[in-house]
């Protein structure tokens, strides 16, 4: 039987959006999904979550290196969102 995982391995707010980088694995390999969210005015997430990026990878340490590759290019580059789609 294959155990599925989902862990966030960062998070970071980026403009009027928080960005949440998630890992969701199995026995097979591992996908990477980027997902953008609205802040309120207040600072608050809003709920309303969007896909923005998933890359399959065949393993976890592959994953994990194009992971931390995005989010320096999101520390770095306010353009960031419109290369990873």
């Amino acid at each position: 039987m294959a155990i599925d995982e989902q862990r966030t391995l960062w998070e970071l707010t980026h403009g009027k959006r928080r960005i949440r980088c998630v890992m969701r694995s199995c026995c097979s390999g591992a996908e990477l999904q980027v997902w953008a969210e609205p802040i309120a005015g207040d600072h608050r997430p809003t709920g309303l979550d969007e896909l923005i990026g998933r890359e399959l990878y065949p393993s976890k340490s592959d994953l994990f290196e194009r992971a931390r590759a995005l989010q320096r290019a999101y520390r770095e580059s306010p353009e960031c969102a419109d290369h990873i789609r």
